[in-house]
Order: C-alpha cells, then sequence, then structure tokens
C-alpha cells in the first residue's frame, strides 16, 4: 500500500503547528502571565533589614491572620540588604513553600524603608495597601480588621494604628520631640493627628499612587503619607492600637531622624499648602515693622530706623513668595 500523498498546505500545518512539549511551555507561560496580573484585596508591605531573629514569627503571624479573614493578599516581604543572615532565611522561607502567597523580593542595595515602602506600594496588586513592621512592635494580627475599615467605611481612604504608649529608644527624648512635631503638624494641616509616624497603616492604593513619589527614603515616609492625605482632604481615622518593646536593634537615629521629621513636615505642607507656611511669618514681620514704625516717628520724627525698614522689606519679600508658591501649586495639574 502506498502512503497518502500530503498535500502543501497539511505539510505547511504542520510545520507551523507547535509539538506537545511547546505546547506546554506556552501554556505554563500564559498561566503565569495570568498569575502576575492576579488581583488581590491585600497587599502587605513589609520592609526587613537585619530582623533574622524574628523576621519568620513576624510573616507566621501576618499570614496566619490574613489566611483566616478571607481576604485574598500578597505579603511582599523585602530584604533591605541584611548583614545578619536575615536574607539567607528569607530565601530559604520563600522556597520552602510554607507561604505560598508570600513574594520576596531581595533588594541589590540598601535603600531605606521608606524606598521599600514606595516601591512596594507602586508594584502592589492589591486595591488596599497595608504598611507594618518586622520587628514584633506592631499588632499585625489586627491587619484584617484595618482591612474591613476601609471596606465598610468607603469615606475613610487611611486607617492609622494610633500607638497607645512610646516603647522606642531614647524613649524620654523622644516622647516631648515627637509631641512637638505632631503639634506642629496638625497645626499645618489644620488636623488633630493623634500619631503622626505609626508604622501600621492601611490605605487604598489608588489614592496614594499621586503621593507615592513624594516618600523620602528614611522612617519620615510614614508621615509624608500621613501629611500628604490631610493635606488634601482625604479622611484619616486613628485606631487605638498596642504597641509593644521593639525586638533586635533599633536603626533610629535621635539627631537624624527627629531633624528629617520635621523639615519633612514642613516640606510637604509647603508642597501642598505654602500659605499656611509662609503668610504667618510674613504678617509677624510687618506687623512688627509697622509698630516700629510708629515708635520711629514718634521717637526720631524724621528718621526710621535701617532694622525697621529690613523688617518691612522681608515681610514684603517672604508674603510675594509665598502668594507667589501658592500660585504654582493652584496652577500645577492634580
Amino acid at each position: 500500500m502506498t502512503a497518502p500523498v500530503r498535500t502543501s498546505a497539511q505539510k505547511a500545518a504542520k510545520k507551523a503547528a507547535p509539538s506537545r512539549p511547546a505546547a506546554a511551555r506556552l501554556a505554563a507561560a500564559a498561566a503565569e502571565i495570568v498569575e502576575l496580573d492576579e488581583q488581590v484585596d491585600v497587599t502587605v508591605v513589609l520592609p526587613c533589614f537585619n530582623e533574622v531573629g524574628h523576621v519568620e514569627e513576624e510573616i507566621v503571624r501576618i499570614a496566619a491572620a490574613l489566611d483566616a479573614s478571607g481576604y485574598t493578599y500578597d505579603l511582599d516581604v523585602y530584604d533591605d540588604c541584611s548583614t545578619d543572615g536575615t536574607r539567607e532565611l528569607l530565601k530559604d522561607i520563600s522556597e520552602s513553600g510554607r507561604f505560598p502567597r508570600m513574594r520576596y523580593m531581595p533588594r541589590l542595595r540598601n535603600g531605606g524603608s521608606g524606598t521599600i515602602r514606595r516601591i512596594g506600594s507602586q508594584e502592589a496588586r492589591g486595591e488596599i495597601v497595608v504598611w507594618t513592621d518586622a520587628d514584633m512592635t506592631y499588632p499585625n494580627e489586627r491587619i484584617p480588621e484595618f482591612v474591613r475599615m476601609l471596606e465598610d467605611e468607603e469615606m475613610i481612604d487611611q486607617v492609622v494604628g494610633a500607638r497607645k504608649t512610646e516603647e522606642g529608644t531614647y524613649k524620654l527624648l523622644r516622647v516631648p520631640a515627637k509631641w512637638t512635631i505632631r503639634k506642629i503638624a496638625s497645626y499645618l494641616t489644620g488636623t488633630r493627628i493623634p500619631d503622626l509616624n505609626s508604622g501600621l497603616r492601611a490605605f487604598r492604593r489608588e489614592v496614594a499612587v499621586p503621593y507615592l513619589p513624594l516618600l523620602p527614603p528614611g522612617f519620615s515616609c510614614v508621615t509624608t503619607l500621613t501629611v500628604s492625605f490631610l493635606a488634601n482632604g482625604h479622611e484619616v481615622k486613628y485606631e487605638p492600637i498596642d504597641y509593644a518593646k521593639r525586638a533586635g536593634k533599633s536603626k533610629f537615629n535621635f539627631v537624624k531622624d527627629a531633624y528629617l521629621y520635621i523639615l519633612q513636615v514642613l516640606r510637604m505642607v509647603m508642597y501642598f499648602n505654602p500659605l499656611k507656611v509662609l503668610m504667618p511669618l510674613a504678617l509677624w514681620l510687618l506687623g512688627i515693622g509697622a509698630a516700629k514704625v510708629v515708635y520711629d516717628v514718634i521717637a526720631h520724627p524724621v528718621r526710621i530706623a535701617v532694622n525697621t525698614l529690613l523688617l518691612l522689606v522681608t515681610g514684603l519679600i517672604i508674603a510675594a513668595v509665598a502668594l507667589l508658591a501658592d500660585l504654582i501649586v493652584r496652577s500645577r495639574p492634580s
């Protein structure tokens, strides 16, 4: 019996059809793409730097709480170039498969917690993003509760864990310093702020996206996000939480980080509402200058002192800068 003759069209079709192994690879690649694009309810961004002694316990606590909540989630764990074995431990945990919703993302260089939180929020697949720390200080078992608040109260865009006590290092210095910075931020934003720089918070990603490029690399990133929301009229809810003593060694530098906190508060308010910062100073200088003019006219009828003119001119310059800055802010695309 002679073999059937194949037409040229049949030969071309056979040549174009992928083999079974190739088809399987294509199907697997397509499934992987779908998985990468999967939308989830919550993304937890967890920065880690030298947390080898307790980071596994923290991952267990967060995963257990979210597994029991019924929410779909990603637990994005970033290692910020740890040197104490945290990097190797996280790699082992990730490869073990114990936490299928954990995504391990090692950094090639140390960028700070602010950098990780910014990148993690930008790359998050969840509609709600949660920031927290891996040092056992925050009640991370309450994360589902924070997410539920955002679900139940549509007018709220961010839920912040307001700590009842201060358990950090340099406690005698941090308490008055934080109170002062918080009062400055409350005045500048026109809102009462129970906790300005809490590390535990949940927020709507779509609301936060425009402000993420403003986040600095260090600890003041949490302050920046709070001020950005408040300065732009977004509702922030403060939920009282317990705050435990830190596990491991603190990376907080009192002088440097306190200075950066104050600077960042002023910077954010200047960015959104420069009149709030500059105009009171200008009016004070003009008021003092006007009073000094009256004094000079009475004390020296034919002479106005040089320092009086300096007060008036400085006040006018600052007022002009304030008005110009406000014009720039209002003309900036939202």
